[in-house]
């Protein structure tokens, strides 16, 4: 059981939600305290357990029809462990939740709480917000920003129009990405009676937007002042990655899971890339 909780939380993702808190809490704050390690504990593991358990518990019907279900992008749980999930989220969570509450203000709390219920509502029953065309796609990008934007309000820093920026265009990396994973589950997603941007649009239509959404964050990141506008050049592999697929249709979306396979890694290039720049941003510029 173990086992399948730690699958369930997707460790390969727990970064793109972990980062993000503590790389905002650093540059706003400026200092290592407890809601620092408090908060980047929170959302390595309780965080995307959350998010994934209750999504693989109640996916589970077209789960059991996608191929690529199985391994690092997804665990297909039996019936039997359904409770023992969703009980492991609430008492992985709770606490973070509420020492979190305690050292926030009332703006940091409503972040934290934005947060959690975009999570919830993904996947959760009636609410099901990943079957809204389009609001599928904002909301899985909430799912990454908001641990940003609570980092730096939690810091107690102001949001200027640099920061309006820079969430902005992490919004649309988020959007654009989220889009490129439901390009792949076209098929599986129809079988099991689900909706999405990409089941809705179709394959092609959904890539290209995809692909205006990554060269709009690049563009958006323009406007930075120097250093911090070389940011923009992290969209080219995103950019790069879907090129190859522009000629998709839905009988061969399938063959996106290629594009969303390298595009696992490039968050990894591209998150070492943009460190480099926040050091080289602080200590020199």
């Amino acid at each position: 059981m173990i086992r399948a909780i730690l699958a369930t939380s997707r460790p390969i993702s727990w970064v793109n939600t972990a980062y993000p808190f503590a790389a905002a809490y650093l540059i706003a704050g400026q200092r290592l305290d407890w809601l620092l390690v408090l908060g980047t504990l929170f959302f390595l593991f309780p965080y995307n357990l959350l998010m994934y358990g209750v999504n693989d518990v109640f996916d589970y019907e077209s789960d059991l029809r996608n191929p690529r279900k199985g391994g690092v992008e997804g665990a297909v749980l039996s019936r039997d462990a359904h409770r023992t999930i969703l009980s492991a989220c609430l008492i992985s969570s709770l606490p973070f939740i509420a020492v979190l509450a305690i050292g926030g203000t009332a703006l940091s709390n409503a972040v934290l709480a934005a947060s959690v219920a975009a999570v919830l509502a993904y996947s959760a029953p009636r609410l099901r917000f990943k079957e809204r065309p389009g609001l599928d796609s904002l909301t899985s990008a909430v799912h990454f920003v908001s641990p940003a934007v609570y980092g730096w309000v939690l810091a107690g820093s102001g949001l200027t129009l640099t920061q309006w920026c820079v969430f902005g265009a992490f919004l649309l990396w988020g959007m654009a990405s989220h889009a490129l994973g439901a390009i792949q589950d076209i098929i599986p997603d129809r079988a099991g009676a689900l909706g999405s941007i990409a089941t809705v649009l179709g394959a092609r239509i959904t890539l290209y937007l995809v692909l205006l959404a990554y060269l709009l964050a690049g563009a958006v990141l323009l406007g930075l002042s120097w250093p911090a506008a070389g940011a923009a050049l992290l969209a080219v592999p995103y950019v790069l990655n879907v090129l190859p697929h522009l000629a998709v249709s839905d009988a061969s979306s399938g063959a996106v899971n290629a594009a969303w396979k390298r595009f696992l890694w490039i968050n990894y290039l591209c998150g070492f890339l943009l460190t480099m720049l926040i050091i080289y941003t602080t200590m020199f510029a």
